[in-house]
């Protein structure tokens, strides 16, 4: 080699060097900025003093009866309840959405019907509008129904949050789509239903998408507010944890309760981190499964 190239070489070496650092450093700085936030809420969570309004970043002193009091104390607000609430219709919602998608998608994969195409447009179009938009006409719907009223409200909230998944399918649909055909084909010949090459061929190769339907289904009760608001109203003994946390902010509660409600968001926060770092490499081949279809 030349003592020219090997100058080339040593340059683009360089550059290349060069290019890795600032990108790293942008980098940084990104996540830097993007786990402030989480750091803070955190922290505030131990702040011993009470109220929002507070000199210091950090906390001149740590305690723990924040995450006491806040499942002790249920005179005013009582996050035991909202959390029970919470998990009971988000488990419920899983089930019940998981099932709509995966059986949507899979029949936007494998089946070939008249409608099939104006469908697939229409729900994609419909997916194109904040679900909140139709949250007048949901609550009259379910007052006709009589599902908006004392104990019918979980029900309407499981409802609400699950009858509508079916129309993303896209995802689901883009995974199954990866899986070849002829499997399916070699099973029908073997005398298998649909239903059969379904549950005993295409399910048990979906492990990826099955899992990140899940969280996704899991996670839509916990961080919604809108709907659980208009639904529930001023009944407290059916608010979810983002209605109880937002009420924590209220005037009259911030100054006591404002640290409880950084206790009660890092303990909102858990279930779902731990979900997300046990299920992260099915959850990522479950996106990768579907840019591929």
């Amino acid at each position: 080699m030349s003592k020219k190239n090997k100058t080339e070489e040593a340059s683009v070496k360089s550059r290349r060097l060069t290019v890795n650092i600032i990108i790293h450093i942008i980098l940084a700085i990104l996540a830097f900025i993007w786990v402030l936030p989480i750091f803070w809420v955190i922290l505030t969570s131990f702040r011993a003093e009470k109220g929002s309004y507070v000199t210091t970043f950090f906390p001149k002193s740590y305690t723990l009866n924040n995450y006491v009091k806040l499942f002790t104390d249920t005179s005013v607000l009582n996050f035991p309840k909202m959390f029970t609430n919470t998990l009971v219709i988000a488990i419920f919602t899983c089930i019940i959405s998981t099932i709509f998608v995966l059986s949507v998608s899979y029949c936007m994969s494998r089946m070939r019907f008249k409608m099939r195409k104006p469908y697939m447009n229409v729900a994609m179009i419909l997916g194109l509008f904040p679900s909140f938009m139709s949250m007048i006409a949901v609550y009259y719907i379910l007052k006709a129904l009589n599902l908006s009223e004392g104990s019918m409200i979980p029900i309407a909230l499981i409802i609400v949050f699950s009858a509508g998944t079916g129309l993303g399918f896209y995802v689901a649909k883009g995974f199954f789509d990866t899986i070849p055909k002829s499997l399916d084909e070699a099973a029908t010949i073997d005398g298998a239903t649909k239903w059969q090459v379904f549950t005993r061929i295409t399910i048990p190769l979906s492990k990826p998408i099955i899992v990140y339907t899940i969280l996704t289904a899991f996670m839509a009760p916990w961080i919604d507010f809108i709907f659980a608001k208009v639904i529930c109203r001023a009944e407290a003994k059916y608010y979810t944890v983002s209605i109880g946390l937002w009420r924590m902010l209220e005037k009259e509660y911030i100054d006591s309760w404002y640290t409880c409600f950084a206790a009660g968001a890092v303990i909102v926060s858990v279930p779902i981190a731990i979900l997300f770092i046990f299920t992260q490499k099915f959850y990522v081949e479950g996106m990768s499964g579907a840019v591929k279809g």
